[in-house]
């Protein structure tokens, strides 16, 4: 099987974890070879570590030097990550978003989605009819109950918990370790607390924090 070109978008922490998902995706079937590091901003980035395997800044999307299949980001921004998924996407078409599963995810086959651009890391557990929509990410061992919706752009730190029957709208953060209780919905923008517990629904925009899940002061 022939291995398609990836390239990760950032050179971060997050994108470096990325990095290592590949590599146990491969280590079961090959499907990727990694081409290198991507970023908007050359003049950004920092000490020498956080300059190993950057090949360039996004120009190199526009240049026939380099053949990319695909792309992937490795962005921890939900605001980020829509807005790169989309001005990537439209100027480039041509350039795939696999979905990226850990091999230690476990869900069911059958009526789990995972959408284009998607990053679901080890440990999570997804139970039956849960959809994960574009370019939303699925940090370290969450777990998502029945029928639960996870929109586009959409973040889910390590070890959060989501009910069956949650929805959650476009480029929502949740922080770790939240806990969302059944049938709740989170509006677009929302941002819940890292350890919250949501026995509410929150509102778009909205910020909460706390047990149970309030309100910031300053929201």
């Amino acid at each position: 099987m022939t291995r398609r070109r990836l390239a990760i978008i950032g050179a971060g922490g997050f994108a470096r974890e990325v990095r290592w998902l590949v590599s146990e995706i491969n280590s079961i079937r090959e499907q990727f070879e990694f081409v290198g590091f991507l970023v908007s901003d050359l003049d950004q980035l920092g000490d020498h570590d956080s300059r190993q395997d950057v090949i360039g800044d996004f120009s190199i999307l526009r240049s026939r030097l380099r053949n990319l299949d695909a792309v992937a980001l490795g962005i921890g921004s939900p605001s980020v990550r829509a807005r790169l998924a989309r001005e990537i996407g439209d100027a480039h078409p041509e350039l795939e978003w696999p979905a990226l599963v850990h091999p230690s995810a476990r869900f069911d086959s059958t009526s789990c989605s995972f959408e284009k651009g998607t990053i679901v890391c080890a440990g999570v557990v997804a139970t039956v009819n849960v959809r994960v929509e574009s370019f939303a990410m699925i940090n370290l061992a969450c777990t998502l109950g029945h029928e639960a919706v996870v929109g586009f752009g959409s973040v889910l730190n390590p070890t959060v918990n989501v009910s069956g029957g949650v929805k959650i709208g476009n480029q929502v953060l949740i922080g770790t370790g939240a806990q969302i209780l059944q049938y709740i919905t989170i509006e677009d923008n929302a941002v819940v607390g890292a350890g919250a517990v949501v026995t509410k629904d929150v509102g778009v925009g909205q910020t909460v924090v706390g047990v149970p899940a309030r309100p910031s002061r300053s929201d």
